[in-house]
């Protein structure tokens, strides 16, 4: 699933230059949703494209927004005070279209959203694939940061998600699960669901969220 943004956008941060693909949301748009791709890929991942495809005829700006390391063509995620950096440092093209922003992620994105969102005045954060912990090192949980997020947050997590299964969260966590899915939401055949349904699980879910807090 993909589609064309309407605009891309250089911004230049302390660490870089990020870019920003802007999906505009019908009008009168309600809220930016900026969402950013994890340690080990892009914006092309199947859960971000498949927001950029949905929300803004629901009347939600989507931001992709490539991180400088990645604009850069660097194959590994620097150090997570550095993501930090160039987050906050792009955060005020997020909020030129005079909406409230919501801070989203995928997995190493999602941490970033959660460690600024207080600081950066963020409606709420969406968490894509959040790592809860290394695979197979429960003991090592990253649960904090989720929870110090400060502002309503919703997970969206695959069943089999080997960086935290939906029912390690903790308890009252937000958490739409995406039955079967590992941490990039990918369904084996044997599950007998579609990616498209898989993402509608997905997408439907963040848009009852996003009513629940715009509508």
């Amino acid at each position: 699933m993909s589609t064309r943004a309407n605009e891309s956008e250089t911004v230049a941060t302390p660490v870089g230059d990020a870019r920003i693909s802007w999906y505009r949301g019908a009008e009168p748009a309600r809220a930016v949703v900026a969402v950013s791709h994890g340690a080990g890929g892009g914006i092309e991942a199947r859960d971000l494209q498949a927001l950029a495809a949905a929300l803004p005829a629901r009347g939600y700006t989507v931001a992709l927004v490539e991180q400088p390391w990645r604009v850069a063509g660097k194959k590994v995620a620097p150090a997570p005070k550095t993501l930090d950096t160039g987050w906050t440092a792009l955060w005020p093209a997020l909020e030129k279209p005079g909406l409230p922003v919501v801070a989203g992620g995928r997995s190493a994105g999602a941490r970033v959203a959660c460690r600024t969102a207080r600081e950066l005045g963020a409606q709420a954060v969406l968490a894509l694939s959040f790592p809860l912990h290394p695979p197979g090192k429960p003991e090592k949980s990253r649960a904090e940061e989720l929870t110090g997020a400060g502002v309503p947050t919703l997970v969206v997590q695959g069943g089999r998600d080997p960086f935290g299964r939906p029912e390690e969260f903790p308890a009252g966590t937000g958490l739409t699960e995406v039955a079967y899915g590992d941490h990039g939401f990918a369904v084996p055949k044997s599950a007998g669901v579609t990616e498209a349904e898989s993402m509608a699980v997905l997408t439907d879910a963040v848009v009852a969220w996003l009513d629940g807090m715009f509508g």
